[in-house]
């Protein structure tokens, strides 16, 4: 890396400013909730699939205006939409996964999240269903983050392999599971200006694990990486310290050396400085762009009598306007090619999405 300089942008915030200002927020008006009624009622009058439909199947004039606007601020602004407003007390869970899946075409093309073909994931204690749930993998392989978020317990910062991430939260739990998010690029900066011979390290490679469970058909257990990629003046980081830490269970992968764990210690420092804790109320929708931003959660405890029992569903999103990448990122995300298709885990089919979804 030659004399890097600092990111400049709206990426570049610290939690308490935003907290402060609101920026990231955006409500959905009276107009939009009655398109997203109507659309929801077109579906369900038509009988179409749980997923799968497109977006001209779930027509939104007014509100895809809107999401056009999150859909630029989440790439060439703050990296994060927080959208409220979305009614749903009363509706069906099918009927909220509709609605999401509907409002996500309008975003980008939703992506799978497993080999199992999981296109819309849900965020919920699962741990007593675990063992009946998951057959048990081959020995030597790697349980995906994904099988972490489905217990009660907090989760270390990391990004998901997509554009952007977006959670609806349908319920919250009695206590805890408060959302975390930090701006990569505000990191990024502050290691520059604290210890650049560290930023140095984390622009190079990291030998990572790959989850059996989200590359069902890939040829190699482990890969290589680097931790923070900029391309064209835009910053790009892939990350999640539990499979940089299982790699190392491998004998062929080389061992981790004291600095660069070093640098690991100051990211997650950092992040906990400048991030921005963002509780859920029902009926929210996020939206993070994983290239800038981290995010992860604190613990949480639900309540099966009074039926306070989290609920989030997940959408992983490939954008039709993302940026390019450095080259040699194609070896995790598929392409480096801005606004190609991009990210998931291609299933055994060698398919990356649902057909009609295309």
């Amino acid at each position: 890396m030659t004399n890097p300089q600092p990111l400049i942008g709206r990426a570049n915030w610290y939690g308490k400013e935003l907290e402060k200002s609101g920026a990231w927020i955006r409500t959905l008006t009276d107009t939009h909730r009655a398109e997203i009624d109507a659309a929801l009622a077109r579906v369900k009058q038509a009988r179409l699939p749980l997923f799968g439909f497109t977006r001209d199947e779930f027509p939104l004039p007014a509100t895809s205006s809107m999401l056009a606007e999150i859909s630029d601020e989440l790439e060439n602004g703050l990296g994060a939409i927080r959208l409220r407003g979305l009614p749903i007390d009363g509706r069906s869970d099918d009927d909220i996964r509709q609605i999401f899946w509907g409002i996500g075409q309008h975003l980008g093309i939703a992506v799978y999240q497993n080999a199992r073909g999981e296109i819309m994931g849900e965020v919920r204690d699962e741990t007593k269903l675990a063992e009946r749930t998951y057959a048990p993998l081959e020995a030597g392989k790697v349980v995906s983050s994904r099988a972490r978020a489905r217990s009660t317990g907090p989760l270390r910062w990391h990004t998901d392999r997509c554009d952007v991430i977006a959670l609806l939260c349908a319920r919250n739990a009695k206590a805890g599971g408060v959302s975390k998010l930090t701006s990569i690029v505000t990191i990024y900066n502050e290691i520059l200006r604290r210890r650049p011979d560290l930023l140095e390290l984390l622009c190079q490679d990291y030998w990572r694990s790959r989850p059996a469970d989200e590359d069902g058909i890939a040829s190699s257990r482990a890969f290589a990486l680097p931790v923070f990629g900029v391309q064209d003046g835009k910053l790009t980081c892939q990350y999640s310290r539990t499979y940089v830490e299982q790699a190392q269970e491998f004998p062929e992968v080389p061992r981790i050396t004291a600095a660069q764990n070093e640098a690991l210690d100051l990211m997650a420092e950092v992040a906990e400085e400048v991030c921005l804790y963002a509780p859920f109320v029902p009926g929210d929708i996020q939206l993070l762009n994983n290239h800038v931003i981290f995010h992860g959660r604190t613990a949480y405890e639900d309540d099966s009598d009074s039926h306070q029992e989290r609920l989030l569903f997940r959408l992983w999103l490939s954008m039709p306007n993302s940026r390019r990448l450095p080259r040699g990122f194609e070896t995790l995300w598929g392409s480096a090619e801005p606004g190609a298709l991009r990210g998931g885990v291609t299933q055994p089919s060698g398919t990356r999405i649902p057909l009609k979804a295309a």
